[in-house]
């Protein structure tokens, strides 16, 4: 009997898996200002703080960022690149000894290093689409625990480490904290900086490792990832921290240019009535005169 595939999908491995990983989780997390009261409670993006950690993918992505950071520097001398040695020590026959031939062969003290280590790359390549997952699992890991925190701004009026331990302390962060600034969060970077429990890095320096490291991940509404909804305290609205693609700077292009040659067709329109009106006025005194 022969049997028929109408569909090779549902028999394959990767289609199995897909079918048995959970659906993303829908989690809220309090919006706060920093003196610490609450303006209202958002819903975070699922598909970056909702999925389920992919340990094998943060374990392989970690460590190719550890290896990364190596400076690769360290160098040993082999037996050609010690000084001396040029002459033989002994004669070879009837000393009662080895026979040797230099005084820098490995075995001899000062001489070279044999199969020694010489400055190379530690750098492994890891897909771009692996990293990108290291670090939603890395944040679905600290939201599941709720070490995830959202403020509106760090409005310091100048940079003053006083100002950030009164805010760190209104908004309850112990241990390890990291901070995710913007580019204009020039105060708040040199607020923090010589707090040695915090760490500030931009939105887009955000990695697995410095998440997994931090107790808690402190945003802004300008450095959180994804789509957020209200959920309660304001009238519900979805807040885009995405960038804008270029179809959508070009159709706002686009409009803005119609716009502009609308108003200068008008402009001309009422230049023509106002000069045609003129003309039928001088037109007018001419026939009385």
């Amino acid at each position: 009997m022969t049997t028929v595939i109408t569909n090779v999908g549902d028999v394959g491995v990767g289609s199995q898996r897909r079918r048995l990983r959970p659906e993303p989780e829908h989690r809220t997390v309090e919006r706060r200002r920093i003196d610490g009261t609450v303006i209202d409670t958002i819903s975070l993006d699922p598909q970056i703080f909702g999925l389920v950690p992919n340990q094998a993918v943060l374990h392989q992505v970690i460590t190719a960022q550890l290896a990364a950071a190596r400076s690769g520097t360290q160098s040993t001398k082999t037996r050609a690149e010690v000084s001396g040695g040029g002459a033989k020590p002994f004669r070879q026959k009837g000393t009662g000894r080895a026979r040797q031939g230099s005084t820098r062969s490995p075995q001899w003290s000062g001489g070279g290093v044999a199969l020694g280590p010489k400055p190379r790359s530690y750098r492994q390549r890891t897909p771009k689409k692996m990293i990108r997952l290291a670090l939603h699992s890395a944040l679905s890991d600290r939201a599941s625990e709720g070490k995830v925190m959202v403020v509106d701004e760090w409005s310091f009026p100048a940079p003053r480490t006083k100002d950030a331990v009164s805010a760190l302390s209104a908004l309850d962060l112990q241990g390890r904290v990291l901070v995710v600034l913007g580019p204009d969060d020039g105060i708040p970077d040199r607020s923090f900086a010589n707090l040695p429990e915090v760490q500030t890095l931009q939105g887009t320096e955000l990695n697995a490792y410095d998440v997994l490291r931090s107790d808690w991940v402190v945003f802004t509404d300008a450095t959180l990832p994804g789509e957020t909804v209200v959920v309660a305290g304001k009238p519900a609205a979805v807040r885009k921290t995405r960038r804008a693609r270029p179809n959508e700077v070009v159709e706002a292009d686009a409009v803005e240019a119609d716009a502009v040659e609308a108003d200068a067709v008008g402009a001309d329109t009422a230049l023509d009535a106002e000069t045609a009106a003129d003309g039928s006025d001088a037109a007018g005194e001419g026939s009385d005169r």
